[in-house]
């Protein structure tokens, strides 16, 4: 007799103070249930109301063992498609579905995914300093603990602030230098191959936050520091030039982090253009998706590295680890962490061991969730301030 979907709902809550978005998926199946990540964490409430107010009534009665065709139900079923708020309602039905598919199974999601080709995932760290000495020092304390591999910056994303630059009048925001930015990162990674070597591996994220010709000029200029890879150079609008870096300099580019349509990673892939894929597996759709997405990348020779900030709830990190031990083409993983409390909130969390995170090998995701401790954690509704991001002139720009 099929099990069903009896109840789909939308929990929100921010035990690290940043807006985490669980969907749990019930079934007619006492005490069996799923768990889903659909943290979109500057619009919590546009994802609830999607998840409680559309999807539910769509699934409910629905047989959970359908993965694949529940999934492009969800996909098409607005007509209109792709867009974040969706997506991430989509991937905490997606991610709970297959949870409850491995707990039915007894076996752990990566089983079911064809098994692991490792043990665990390597992971990568964040160093940010306001001094080179303080990031030289960072750096070396994550390589006492282990790690390897340590995405670096000096003194935030952009460079640092210039508001005193602006037109008078001009609008209040995070203003950054785009141009100071770009010399200082030169500088950072003289100085750190200088003091630290060549055998620690170093990556840096670019944010999107300068202008295409500006992207090739720094890729070049980094070429010789050997980085593991450069992180999103250019944005999601700007894909076309891939090709102008690809032809002049032979860095490790890594892309993805805001993409949500296949077409904004489908010629990138194709073309080679690219060596690593970074997508927020939530903001495709979950895990349906990204396993389809990695399969096509390993035929054009690109590696996975998932996006793993703080804006992932534990789910979503315990999502991508299961995908980075089944599929061959893993690259890294990025790894913001999950302190104690998220720890409490999140009972069987993966767990960072050197520079490597490991899951628990329970069935399904392998995580569970205290609704009734997530409950004293509200999530914070006021307006988003890191996003209002402006140059030195105060004109708006992106993140």
């Amino acid at each position: 007799m099929a099990v069903i979907i009896r109840d789909v709902r939308a929990i929100c809550t921010a035990p690290a103070g940043i807006n985490l978005i669980v969907v749990k998926v019930e079934t007619s199946e006492p005490g069996l249930y799923g768990l889903g990540c659909a943290t979109f964490a500057y619009r919590h409430k546009a994802v609830a109301c999607m998840v409680d107010d559309y999807l539910k009534p769509l699934l409910v009665g629905r047989d959970v063992s359908r993965i694949e065709d529940l999934w492009q139900t969800m996909n098409h079923n607005a007509y209109w498609r792709n867009g974040p708020v969706e997506n991430n309602a989509i991937s905490g039905v997606d991610m709970a579905l297959w949870d409850i598919k491995g707990k039915m199974a007894g076996m752990p999601v990566y089983d079911l995914l064809g098994g692991k080709c490792r043990e665990a995932a390597a992971v990568y760290r964040h160093a940010d300093a306001p001094t080179l000495e303080g990031l030289t020092e960072k750096v070396r304390a994550f390589m006492a603990d282990g790690l390897r591999h340590i995405r670096v910056q000096w003194g935030g994303y952009g460079g640092k602030a210039v508001r005193d630059f602006a037109p008078a009048g001009s609008e209040e925001g995070i203003y950054y230098d785009p141009d100071g930015y770009v010399r200082s990162t030169t500088t950072m990674f003289a100085h750190l191959r200088k003091e630290l070597g060549f055998e620690i591996e170093l990556l840096h994220d670019v944010h999107e936050r300068i202008a295409p010709s500006e992207a090739i000029r720094l890729a070049k200029a980094l070429e010789p520091y050997r980085l593991f890879f450069l992180e999103d150079i250019l944005s999601p609008e700007q894909g076309e030039w891939f090709r102008q870096v690809r032809a002049q300099c032979a860095i490790p580019l890594a892309q993805g982090e805001l993409f949500n349509n296949p077409h904004e990673w489908e010629r990138l892939v194709a073309d080679r253009l690219i060596d690593f894929i970074r997508v927020h597996i939530s903001q495709i759709g979950g895990i349906t998706p990204a396993r389809k997405l990695a399969t096509l990348c390993e035929a054009f020779g690109i590696r996975t590295a998932w996006h793993g900030p703080g804006d992932v709830s534990p789910i979503g990190h315990a999502a991508n680890v299961h995908l980075d031990l089944a599929c061959p083409n893993f690259g890294i993983q990025e790894w913001a962490g999950i302190n104690e409390v998220l720890m409490e909130v999140f009972p069987g969390s993966p767990e960072l061991r050197g520079g490597y995170v490991h899951l628990n090998g329970k069935p399904g995701l392998g995580i569970d969730m205290d609704e009734k401790l997530a409950a004293k954690y509200p999530c914070d509704g006021g307006v988003t301030v890191w996003t209002q991001t402006r140059l030195p002139d105060g004109t708006a720009h992106q993140p």
